[in-house]
């Protein structure tokens, strides 16, 4: 079972997915050593596999996070077969090749991500942190595929952002953005009106 540490919407990840998710973060703090380091280590959780900790909709088959720290990670260690509540089959694995540097993203990003706790992970080595809806949205702009404008719809639907508030966040997050600035305006404005369209149909 998942709770969160803070206040915030409630979270919707399928149960044995949620059982993958936690033994490969297990995992993750089996990598830290045996000695608890002097203050936890973040792990930030984006990509698909928040989604699915937010809305409960469309399976990630990997984890997209970063870890704030260097830790010599095994990547046949950190993967997990599992059978969702539809029956299938399916594989949940840590992407090691993670790369955050091209995407739109707050400074403040993973300061403000939220903690939750996971069985099996001793939150003093290991805080497993989300990004919040908002700026799960953001991280979405700058690729901006059909399954980030699908991912950026559902946050709306589920009433976890709002078209001023991710606008706002957006546009805070582009002195930092190392693409070409043209373009990410042209996806927030596109990305704004797909939020109060679903905004509208809740």
């Amino acid at each position: 079972m998942t709770t969160s540490h803070s206040s915030g919407p409630a979270l919707r990840p399928d149960p044995e997915y949620l059982k993958a998710f936690a033994q490969i973060m297990s995992r993750i703090e089996r990598a830290l050593g045996p000695k608890r380091p002097a203050r936890p280590v973040a792990v930030c959780v984006a990509g698909g596999a928040a989604m699915h900790f937010y809305t409960g909709e469309r399976f990630s088959n990997d984890i997209d996070a970063k870890i704030l720290a260097r830790v010599m990670l095994d990547p046949r260690d950190l993967q997990v077969a599992y059978r969702g509540d539809d029956g299938h089959a399916r594989l949940l694995y840590f992407d090691t090749q993670y790369n955050d540097s091209f995407a739109l993203l707050h400074h403040d990003a993973y300061h403000d991500a939220r903690p939750i706790s996971v069985e099996g992970v001793d939150s003093r080595r290991l805080e497993v942190k989300l990004l919040t809806p908002l700026d799960l949205a953001v991280s979405k702009l700058s690729r901006f595929s059909g399954q980030d404008q699908d991912d950026i719809s559902a946050l709306a639907r589920t009433g976890l952002i709002d078209a001023a508030a991710l606008r706002r966040r957006a546009e805070a997050a582009l002195p930092d953005y190392v693409g070409k600035l043209d373009r990410i305006r042209t996806s927030i404005d596109a990305a704004c009106r797909l939020v109060a369209t679903a905004g509208r149909k809740r």
